[in-house]
């Protein structure tokens, strides 16, 4: 059999870029909705630019909640606490514009429908202990350091914005190399690019990729445009919601397109999401397959998903179809059966925007359980048995 090479590569941002500052501020407002009032509904966009924050979005919620205060904790927390920063969490300017969850949306989910129309993905694979895609695990672990190095006060140069990205080399669809790994890192105006070079590979890569994925061969690239010393909002624009890739699986699967963060549990484009992950990941836990994907669609209103679809990518126990009616038998897919048995209705949600939303087992991310793996372990030995009487009578 002749051994088949391929290179994958995703990329993800620390919590000081300015996507990911958004993402943080929207989910932070949803918290301090959810404290006061579980039931609140909230659909919560910013947008950070130069010295400004906009807040906007739809809340119905009996919350009183000052989204200012919110917004400048956020952006202190994140490390954003002086002009040299180029945004400072004191003066930045701070506008809100929050209006009522739309009636008519409203009149679906009243009635535990689907707050919205569109498909939703979860995807769950062997290659690490996390069952997540072995670049965007690496990717996120890097950032995620660099930020602690950042924040412990390790290397006093470094800046809140930085980057990652890891490209793996794959032989015969199992990792075997890291190929390249991309760091960009803002910094201040006093440190030469190859102090944060050596620091990178010394300090950061060290600490986190597995020495036997990593050799001579690797290409390790720092800062490649030579100088990173203007990032956050005052390099960049940032909104809610643009960086869904990072949030999900690296560019692994399929995704539906909805964004996560600033939105309640009622929203599917999240709470099915993170259903779609919790069953994806317990169907490759329990040993039903190596890889698997799965697709849950549902119509704006409409308590009950259109379809459900899963592709074990030819590594499945079982037939992709027997795996969806043993689902369907054992798991209540509407809107308020997923929050029920992911108790999101809790205020969890701002630790989640960022370093991505799976693969991370810390308190709070109940999707992340692999407490179901041997139900669906159980229920598809009996179906296959099922399925074997029932040929043999035919």
């Amino acid at each position: 059999m002749k051994e088949e090479k391929h290179l994958f590569t995703s990329e993800s941002v620390s919590e000081g870029h300015p996507d990911k500052l958004c993402d943080q501020i929207s989910d932070a407002i949803l918290d301090a909705a959810l404290i006061q009032d579980p039931l609140s509904r909230v659909a919560c966009e910013s947008m950070v630019t130069f010295g400004k924050l906009f807040v906007a979005g739809e809340l119905t919620t009996k919350a009183k909640i000052d989204y200012e205060k919110v917004a400048r904790h956020v952006i202190k927390e994140v490390g954003y606490d002086s002009d040299e920063m180029g945004f400072n969490y004191k003066t930045c300017e701070v506008q809100t514009h929050i209006q009522s969850q739309s009636p008519d949306i409203a009149m679906g989910v009243d009635k535990g429908g689907a707050g919205d129309q569109g498909m939703m993905f979860g995807f769950a694979c062997d290659e690490t202990k996390e069952l997540m895609p072995l670049p965007i695990a690496l990717a996120h672990k890097l950032v995620r350091e660099l930020t602690k190095i950042r924040k412990q006060g390790e290397l006093d140069y470094l800046r809140p914005d930085s980057k990652s990205q890891v490209t793996i080399e794959y032989q015969n669809d199992k990792p075997v190399h890291i190929d390249a790994i991309v760091i960009s890192t803002q910094h201040n105006k006093n440190v030469a690019l190859e102090k944060i070079e050596k620091d990178v590979k010394n300090i950061l890569i060290k600490r986190v990729i597995p020495a036997n994925l990593f050799d001579a061969k690797t290409k390790i690239f720092v800062n490649p445009t030579g100088r990173f010393e203007i990032g956050g909002p005052q390099g960049d624009t940032g909104l809610t919601g643009r960086k869904i890739i990072v949030d999900t699986y690296g560019g692994y699967g399929a995704h539906g397109g909805g964004a996560f963060s600033g939105k309640d549990p009622s929203k599917v484009d999240r709470s099915a999401a993170y259903f779609a992950r919790y069953l994806a990941k317990n169907v490759v836990a329990s040993g039903a397959a190596r890889q698997c994907e799965i697709q849950i669609a549902y119509a704006i209103g409409v308590a009950e998903p259109v379809s459900v679809l899963i592709d074990t990518f030819g590594t499945g126990q079982y037939a992709d179809n027997q795996i969806v009616q043993v689902l369907r038998q054992l798991f209540d897919f509407t809107p308020n059966g997923i929050i029920s048995q992911l108790d999101l209705r809790r205020p969890i949600y701002q630790k989640t925007a960022a370093y991505g939303h799976f693969g991370r087992e810390e308190e709070g991310f109940t999707w992340e359980k692999t407490n179901a793996a041997q139900k669906i372990r159980q229920a598809l030995e009996n179906s296959g048995a099922a399925s074997s009487e029932s040929k043999k009578s035919k």
